[in-house]
């Protein structure tokens, strides 16, 4: 019924017990999920988990990309392991796009340089291999928009938006869908709640950037450790903040990730 756009299950918090991070995902109604790569060293581990569990949940997906946040210790040849580890994934099903890739303007000392090197550098790979991409956009939606726009991108999502609705409409307008996640629990969120009411229902997806962006539920739990399974209760909360009956919202959702993601959607018809 739905579906995780944005889930880390490769990070360190889930390693010793992923295995009831997936039944409990599949308990709470989670067809499927996204597991974005974040640096080159990782990209064999993401294949291998996507690999491992497929019997488990057959639509998990993975995507392969440089996270801003590790462009200060990356080297300039992993953009060269991307492109072949890319060129090579494309044989498989379950490897939907290139990311997650972009820039981050809110944590400090991080080279913007550096940054726009690996962003311009995977967008290429991108267009070459026509795959979509998985954005991270923090603080950085004005930049990330006039990358895109030098190349020719056939879509994806800008994850975690929080940017203007003159901004989102821009992302729409290339082919993008926004993701939304456990932020827009949290009552104080007032922006990410009115782009929510105001967007387009076509333009977003769900997702819940776990292990990170704990919903407002878990705020004080002595466990704030993000998961997949909490993308259905996410999304219950995305439909009251819209005003849309939860069938309805899961049935749109849905759609608009396939829509964007085809490789997935190509994996789920099969």
């Amino acid at each position: 019924m739905w579906l995780d756009t944005h889930c880390h299950l490769d990070a360190p918090e889930f390693l010793s017990d992923l295995d009831r991070i997936i039944d409990h995902a599949l308990e709470n109604q989670v067809e499927g999920i996204l597991l974005p790569a974040v640096r080159a060293h990782d990209f064999v581990l993401v294949q291998e988990l996507v690999e491992r569990y497929q019997g488990r949940m057959p639509n998990l997906v993975y995507t392969l990309g440089i996270h801003p946040l590790y462009t200060d210790r990356a080297q300039d040849k992993d953009l060269k392991i991307l492109e072949d580890a890319a060129t090579t994934a494309i044989l498989d099903p379950h490897f939907v796009g290139i990311g997650e890739i972009g820039l981050d303007y809110f944590v400090d000392g991080l080279d913007p340089r550096r940054q726009a090197f690996f962003y311009e550098g995977q967008l290429a790979i991108a267009e070459a291999l026509k795959l979509p991409v998985i954005l991270h956009v923090r603080r950085s939606q004005d930049m990330i928009l006039k990358g895109l726009r030098s190349r020719n991108i056939v879509g994806g999502i800008a994850h975690a938006f929080n940017g203007s609705f003159q901004q989102a409409e821009q992302f729409i307008q290339l082919q993008f869908k926004l993701g939304f996640g456990g932020a827009a629990t949290y009552e104080r969120a007032l922006q990410i709640r009115r782009l929510l009411k105001d967007l387009p229902i076509e333009s977003i997806v769900t997702e819940t950037d776990s292990p990170d962006i704990p919903p407002a539920w878990l705020r004080d739990s002595d466990v704030r450790r993000n998961e997949p399974a909490f993308v259905a209760r996410i999304a219950e909360s995305l439909a009251e903040i819209r005003g849309i009956a939860v069938p309805e919202f899961a049935r749109t959702v849905k759609q608009n990730a396939l829509n964007v993601l085809p490789r997935w959607s190509n994996l789920l018809a099969a």
